[in-house]
Protein backbone atom coordinates (compact mmCIF):
# COMPACT_ATOMS: atom_id res chain seq x y z
CA UNK A 1 0.00 0.00 0.00
CA UNK A 2 1.37 3.52 -0.77
CA UNK A 3 2.92 5.40 1.90
CA UNK A 4 0.32 8.73 2.24
CA UNK A 5 2.73 12.19 0.97
CA UNK A 6 3.56 14.18 3.86
CA UNK A 7 5.56 16.80 2.68
CA UNK A 8 6.00 17.75 -1.16
CA UNK A 9 7.13 20.29 -3.45
CA UNK A 10 6.22 21.12 -7.08
CA UNK A 11 9.15 23.30 -8.91
CA UNK A 12 9.78 25.45 -5.83
CA UNK A 13 11.92 28.21 -6.50
CA UNK A 14 13.61 30.69 -4.18
CA UNK A 15 14.78 33.67 -4.73
CA UNK A 16 16.19 36.45 -2.83
CA UNK A 17 16.71 40.53 -3.67
CA UNK A 18 14.25 39.96 -6.56
CA UNK A 19 14.07 42.66 -9.24
CA UNK A 20 17.25 44.55 -7.73
CA UNK A 21 20.94 44.09 -9.89
CA UNK A 22 21.71 41.69 -7.36
CA UNK A 23 19.01 39.46 -7.28
CA UNK A 24 20.17 35.49 -6.31
CA UNK A 25 18.03 32.45 -7.13
CA UNK A 26 19.28 29.71 -4.44
CA UNK A 27 16.36 26.48 -5.62
CA UNK A 28 16.32 26.37 -9.09
CA UNK A 29 12.87 23.95 -9.42
CA UNK A 30 13.07 21.27 -6.51
CA UNK A 31 10.12 18.16 -6.90
CA UNK A 32 10.48 16.16 -3.97
CA UNK A 33 7.93 13.80 -1.76
CA UNK A 34 8.63 12.62 1.52
CA UNK A 35 6.24 9.95 2.78
CA UNK A 36 4.70 9.55 6.15
CA UNK A 37 7.13 7.65 8.57
CA UNK A 38 10.15 8.12 6.25
CA UNK A 39 13.68 8.98 7.72
CA UNK A 40 15.19 11.50 4.85
CA UNK A 41 18.51 12.62 4.61
CA UNK A 42 18.76 16.16 2.88
CA UNK A 43 22.53 16.37 2.20
CA UNK A 44 25.07 18.72 0.66
CA UNK A 45 27.83 20.96 0.65
CA UNK A 46 28.02 24.74 2.39
CA UNK A 47 26.09 26.95 -0.45
CA UNK A 48 24.21 23.99 -1.99
CA UNK A 49 20.96 25.22 -0.84
CA UNK A 50 20.16 23.11 2.11
CA UNK A 51 18.99 25.89 4.89
CA UNK A 52 16.72 27.52 2.39
CA UNK A 53 15.09 24.08 1.63
CA UNK A 54 14.98 23.32 5.30
CA UNK A 55 12.95 26.56 6.06
CA UNK A 56 10.34 26.46 3.41
CA UNK A 57 10.10 22.91 4.80
CA UNK A 58 9.54 24.05 8.30
CA UNK A 59 7.34 27.09 6.71
CA UNK A 60 10.23 29.74 8.25
CA UNK A 61 10.38 30.65 5.14
CA UNK A 62 7.99 30.58 1.59
CA UNK A 63 8.70 29.65 -1.72
CA UNK A 64 9.20 32.25 -4.68
CA UNK A 65 7.60 30.11 -6.89
CA UNK A 66 6.06 26.66 -7.26
CA UNK A 67 4.13 25.13 -4.35
CA UNK A 68 4.48 23.49 -0.86
CA UNK A 69 2.18 21.04 0.28
CA UNK A 70 2.72 19.65 4.29
CA UNK A 71 0.47 16.78 5.05
CA UNK A 72 -2.16 17.62 1.94
CA UNK A 73 -2.16 20.99 2.55
CA UNK A 74 -1.04 23.70 0.39
CA UNK A 75 1.02 26.19 2.15
CA UNK A 76 2.17 29.15 0.38
CA UNK A 77 -0.84 31.22 0.64
CA UNK A 78 -1.51 30.80 4.24
CA UNK A 79 -1.56 33.64 6.49
CA UNK A 80 1.46 34.40 8.92
CA UNK A 81 -0.46 33.41 12.40
CA UNK A 82 -1.58 30.43 9.99
CA UNK A 83 1.62 29.42 9.09
CA UNK A 84 2.43 29.65 13.31
CA UNK A 85 -0.20 26.93 14.37
CA UNK A 86 0.35 24.66 11.92
CA UNK A 87 4.72 24.92 12.55
CA UNK A 88 3.70 24.26 16.54
CA UNK A 89 1.28 21.70 15.78
CA UNK A 90 2.73 19.56 12.64
CA UNK A 91 6.67 20.35 13.14
CA UNK A 92 9.08 19.84 15.06
CA UNK A 93 12.42 21.44 15.05
CA UNK A 94 16.07 20.22 16.33
CA UNK A 95 18.91 22.58 15.90
CA UNK A 96 22.57 22.61 15.74
CA UNK A 97 22.43 25.33 18.34
CA UNK A 98 19.48 24.26 20.53
CA UNK A 99 17.82 27.11 20.80
CA UNK A 100 17.12 26.01 24.42
CA UNK A 101 15.74 29.58 26.63
CA UNK A 102 18.71 30.08 28.98
CA UNK A 103 17.16 30.82 32.08
CA UNK A 104 14.65 28.06 32.33
CA UNK A 105 14.55 24.48 33.58
CA UNK A 106 14.85 21.35 30.71
CA UNK A 107 11.00 20.95 31.97
CA UNK A 108 9.76 24.48 31.20
CA UNK A 109 11.41 24.35 28.10
CA UNK A 110 9.77 21.08 26.75
CA UNK A 111 6.33 22.47 28.41
CA UNK A 112 6.94 25.77 26.01
CA UNK A 113 5.09 24.26 22.82
CA UNK A 114 2.54 22.88 24.81
CA UNK A 115 1.84 25.97 26.21
CA UNK A 116 1.40 27.47 22.70
CA UNK A 117 -0.91 24.90 21.82
CA UNK A 118 -2.82 25.58 24.72
CA UNK A 119 -2.90 22.46 26.84
CA UNK A 120 -2.88 23.15 30.49
CA UNK A 121 -0.40 22.84 33.04
CA UNK A 122 -0.78 19.44 34.52
CA UNK A 123 -0.61 18.09 31.04
CA UNK A 124 2.00 19.76 29.95
CA UNK A 125 3.88 18.97 33.17
CA UNK A 126 3.09 15.17 32.82
CA UNK A 127 3.88 15.06 29.14
CA UNK A 128 7.06 17.13 29.55
CA UNK A 129 8.24 14.86 32.45
CA UNK A 130 7.54 11.40 30.26
CA UNK A 131 9.07 13.33 27.39
CA UNK A 132 12.49 13.79 28.79
CA UNK A 133 12.59 10.42 30.78
CA UNK A 134 12.17 8.98 26.84
CA UNK A 135 15.43 11.00 25.95
CA UNK A 136 17.43 9.93 29.39
CA UNK A 137 17.58 13.53 30.82
CA UNK A 138 14.31 12.24 33.64
CA UNK A 139 16.76 13.33 36.09
CA UNK A 140 17.84 16.72 35.07
CA UNK A 141 14.23 18.37 34.37
CA UNK A 142 15.29 21.16 36.99
CA UNK A 143 18.63 21.62 35.39
CA UNK A 144 18.74 24.96 33.43
CA UNK A 145 20.93 24.69 29.50
CA UNK A 146 23.47 25.81 31.27
CA UNK A 147 24.07 23.23 33.34
CA UNK A 148 23.98 20.82 31.03
CA UNK A 149 26.34 19.24 28.36
CA UNK A 150 25.85 19.53 24.61
CA UNK A 151 24.66 16.63 24.18
CA UNK A 152 22.18 16.72 27.22
CA UNK A 153 21.06 20.00 25.39
CA UNK A 154 20.48 18.06 22.46
CA UNK A 155 18.46 15.66 23.95
CA UNK A 156 15.79 18.55 25.90
CA UNK A 157 15.86 19.87 22.32
CA UNK A 158 14.91 16.57 20.75
CA UNK A 159 12.08 16.01 24.15
CA UNK A 160 10.70 20.11 23.24
CA UNK A 161 10.40 18.81 19.42
CA UNK A 162 8.16 16.11 20.30
CA UNK A 163 6.11 17.83 22.59
CA UNK A 164 2.83 18.21 20.40
CA UNK A 165 3.19 14.95 18.82
CA UNK A 166 4.51 16.32 15.26
CA UNK A 167 3.89 14.90 12.04
CA UNK A 168 7.39 16.08 11.06
CA UNK A 169 10.34 15.86 12.94
CA UNK A 170 12.80 18.66 11.38
CA UNK A 171 16.46 18.24 12.65
CA UNK A 172 19.42 20.77 10.91
CA UNK A 173 23.05 19.57 11.37
CA UNK A 174 21.78 18.01 14.76
CA UNK A 175 25.38 16.35 15.81
CA UNK A 176 26.95 19.15 14.51
CA UNK A 177 28.58 20.41 17.53
CA UNK A 178 28.84 17.05 18.70
CA UNK A 179 31.81 14.43 19.63
CA UNK A 180 31.18 11.11 18.29
CA UNK A 181 29.87 9.00 20.96
CA UNK A 182 27.04 11.53 21.57
CA UNK A 183 26.00 11.97 18.63
CA UNK A 184 26.03 8.31 18.01
CA UNK A 185 23.65 8.63 21.08
CA UNK A 186 21.70 11.63 19.65
CA UNK A 187 21.18 8.87 15.87
CA UNK A 188 19.98 6.03 17.97
CA UNK A 189 17.33 8.19 19.56
CA UNK A 190 16.31 9.57 16.17
CA UNK A 191 15.95 5.36 15.03
CA UNK A 192 14.31 4.88 18.09
CA UNK A 193 11.43 7.55 16.93
CA UNK A 194 11.42 6.67 13.20
CA UNK A 195 11.52 2.73 14.22
CA UNK A 196 9.28 2.59 17.50
CA UNK A 197 6.94 5.58 16.96
CA UNK A 198 6.91 5.70 13.00
CA UNK A 199 7.86 9.28 13.00
CA UNK A 200 8.51 10.90 9.45
CA UNK A 201 11.70 12.52 10.16
CA UNK A 202 14.26 15.06 7.79
CA UNK A 203 17.64 15.30 8.66
CA UNK A 204 19.62 18.22 6.83
CA UNK A 205 23.20 17.71 7.32
CA UNK A 206 26.72 17.44 5.39
CA UNK A 207 27.62 14.40 7.07
CA UNK A 208 27.74 11.14 4.36
CA UNK A 209 28.15 9.41 7.74
CA UNK A 210 24.61 10.26 9.35
CA UNK A 211 22.61 10.48 5.78
CA UNK A 212 23.92 6.87 5.24
CA UNK A 213 21.68 5.79 8.43
CA UNK A 214 18.40 7.10 7.01
CA UNK A 215 16.28 5.51 4.49
CA UNK A 216 16.83 7.59 1.38
CA UNK A 217 19.38 10.53 1.15
CA UNK A 218 18.61 13.18 -1.42
CA UNK A 219 21.92 15.09 -2.91
CA UNK A 220 21.28 18.85 -3.29
CA UNK A 221 23.86 21.09 -5.23
CA UNK A 222 23.99 24.23 -6.44
CA UNK A 223 20.12 24.27 -5.66
CA UNK A 224 19.28 21.10 -7.62
CA UNK A 225 18.68 17.96 -6.58
CA UNK A 226 21.08 16.02 -7.90
CA UNK A 227 20.82 12.55 -6.89
CA UNK A 228 18.57 10.25 -4.80
CA UNK A 229 19.62 7.03 -3.28
CA UNK A 230 18.50 4.54 -0.38
CA UNK A 231 20.59 4.34 2.80
CA UNK A 232 21.43 1.77 4.95
CA UNK A 233 17.90 2.19 7.07
CA UNK A 234 15.76 0.91 4.62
Amino acid sequence: MKRKTMIKFTDVRKRYYIGKPNELEILHGIDLEIYEGEFVSIVGASGSGKSTMMNIIGMLDRPTEGEYFLDGMKTEKLKDKELSAIRNRKIGFIFQTYNLISRTSALKNVELPMLYFGLDGKTRNRRAKELLDMVGMGERISHRPDELSGGQKQRVAIARAMANDPAVILADEPTGALDSATGRMIMDIFQHLHKEQGKTIVLITHSQELAEETERIVTLKDGVIVGERRGKAC
